[in-house]
């Protein structure tokens, strides 16, 4: 079943476009919605020029639909990269890079370039700021000890360590967006100066009980215990307002990002961590969205 579902994928996009000028004007339509536009003097005037190539007019200079993007300097074709963008935007849970070569039919090598390229791009969509009511929590990424050999195992790794795991931190605002980055350490310095940078003075932040001194001038901490078998409570202000102590949103989020790593990547490495963190960043940000509009959103951060 999962075979004929690629299969038709593959056809669809074929018949969509059959051919590299295809998917060259689909691309250009979408980064010059309102006409051809100098990367190097946005007031300039544009010539079309052969093989698909522009000049400049106030400064000579000759561009192309890839100039100042991602595949810039890529020998691949348009076709082979709006195939991949297409396929990491519409799959709920991604596509690997041996997916991705096994369709276009190149090295695996050349695919995960492909599609670390195209996460460099989704990285800005996680740099929005928050506000409103906000909840805030780490998970750790990694192998969990008690799978590994006798040889391999960690001690002392239980709870919040991070010996064998690398920390992530996040801020989720209630029904709206999502903000997460790898952290070097989950010390009160180091997550309270992001939360600071990232979410709007005023707004209320709901934590797990851990301690983050620093917030009570500029936020709204509210606290839920685990600790103390305390997971949250809704309850009614004088003013009508319901509150909702609780991190469950964001515990949920978290539970989503480590089911795609373990169902499509398997294993991620410290060191490329932030790109799939920043995948489903954007996955999530945009889940309201047709996937259509997911596309195009992503082909417009490709410049």
């Amino acid at each position: 079943m999962k075979k004929s579902r690629k299969r038709k994928s593959i056809v669809d996009f074929r018949a969509s476009f059959p051919d590299e000028e295809s998917a060259i004007r689909y691309y250009e339509k979408i980064r010059w919605s309102d006409g051809i536009v100098s990367p190097f003097d946005p007031t300039s005037k544009v010539y079309k020029c052969k093989n698909n190539r522009y000049k400049c007019k106030n400064t000579g200079k000759y561009f192309t639909y890839r100039t100042g993007t991602f595949f810039a300097n890529s020998k691949l074709g348009m076709r082979d990269w709006l195939y991949a963008i297409i396929m990491i935007a519409n799959r709920k849970n991604a596509i690997s890079s041996y997916q991705l070569a096994d369709d276009l039919d190149i090295p695996q090598k050349t695919a995960w370039y492909m599609l670390h390229r195209i996460r460099t791009a989704m990285a800005k969509e996680n740099n929005k700021k928050l506000s409103g009511e906000v909840e805030i929590d780490e998970t750790f990424v990694g192998g969990k000890n008690g799978n590994r050999h006798k040889d391999k195992k960690v001690p002392r790794c239980q709870g919040r360590s991070y010996k064998d795991k690398t920390p992530v931190f996040g801020i989720l605002e209630r029904g709206g967006r999502i903000m997460a980055v790898v952290v070097p350490n989950t010390q009160t310095r180091t997550l309270v100066s992001i939360i600071k940078k990232n979410v709007e003075k005023g707004s209320a932040v709901y934590t797990d009980g851990w301690s983050y001194k620093g917030l009570g001038k500029k936020y709204e901490q509210r606290s839920v215990d685990h600790g103390k078998h305390f997971y949250g409570a809704t309850y009614v202000t004088d003013d009508g307002e319901i509150i909702q102590v609780t991190t469950n949103r964001i515990e949920n989020a978290w539970s989503v990002f480590k089911r795609a790593i373990k169902g499509t990547y398997i294993h991620v490495s410290k060191k490329y961590l932030q790109r799939y963190v920043d995948e489903f960043v954007f996955r999530f940000n945009t889940r309201k969205i047709s996937n259509f509009k997911r596309i195009e959103l992503l082909l417009q951060y490709a410049a």
